[in-house]
């Protein structure tokens, strides 16, 4: 019983239990933050990133309670780590600077994940990242494992928008009027497609040997432009056919010549 009176064994529970609920008070707090839908990707980083780190500042600080609680010296001991940490430091050069390189990706808003991104002429979507590495997966399934240190150019397709510049062909007994407003009308519907921005008739591109080539401005978010043009080739396929449209074709005239004819 006298031991469980002694402070020796008490106080070091208390502060582990201390410790314990802080984190957890913490961790419920940061959670929330982070499942808030106008929280996005970037935010999400560092609200992970700084639950970590005092995740890790906690435990330290029990720890440097308990040993002070049995009469240790901490100040000799945080001597000790930081003689230690410079040493560490030196030995572990790239790993402290794949670490800083993350930091400074995540603050200088680089990219988060979902982006598309272009690094070291590999193509494709961030799926992960970390402090130490990067993540990126290509359309065709590769994953390219990269650490942050490791490059220092990058593009991020998914900051800026895509333009597309689509030519209708149509038939030279086409009414261009009609269809200026058949085109106009399906405005709504157009900026309805998903990820669509803006959408606008430009006019006559070109006189080509068997149509009229009829341009549109369509823009969408980046690495979209394929189904976008998918769905917008579906509305006008069908308000084609709704106004007589006609969609040119190639066409082969065929004679035939009888013998002495």
């Amino acid at each position: 019983m006298d031991f469980i009176k002694n402070e020796k064994f008490y106080l070091p529970l208390i502060y582990i239990l201390i410790g314990i609920i802080v984190y957890n008070i913490i961790k419920n707090i940061v959670n929330k933050l982070m499942h808030n839908k106008h929280v996005d990707n970037r935010r999400i980083t560092i609200i992970s990133l700084i639950k970590n780190i005092i995740k890790y500042l906690i435990f330290i600080f029990v720890i440097l309670a308990i040993l002070n609680v049995y009469g240790i010296n901490t100040n000799g001991i945080l001597a000790s780590i930081g003689i230690a940490g410079v040493v560490i430091g030196l030995a572990l050069q790239d790993i402290v600077a794949d670490f800083l390189a993350g930091i400074f990706i995540i603050f200088d808003d680089k990219y988060t994940i979902g982006d598309i991104v272009t690094i070291n002429n590999f193509k494709g979507k961030v799926t992960n990242f970390g402090l130490m590495s990067t993540k990126i997966k290509s359309y065709y399934g590769e994953t390219l494992i990269i650490s942050n240190s490791s490059f220092k150019q990058i593009i991020n397709h998914s900051r800026a928008k895509t333009t597309n510049f689509i030519k209708l062909d149509v038939s030279y007994n086409t009414d261009i009027d009609k269809l200026e407003k058949v085109l106009n009308e399906l405005t709504d519907e157009v900026l309805k497609i998903k990820n669509v921005i803006n959408y606008q008739t430009l006019g006559i591109e070109d006189f080509s040997s068997s149509s009229i080539k009829y341009t549109v401005l369509l823009e969408c978010k980046s690495e979209t432009q394929y189904q976008v043009k998918r769905d917008f080739y579906k509305l006008i396929q069908k308000a084609f056919n709704k106004n007589n449209i006609e969609i040119p074709y190639n066409q082969l005239d065929v004679y035939l010549r009888r013998n002495n004819e």
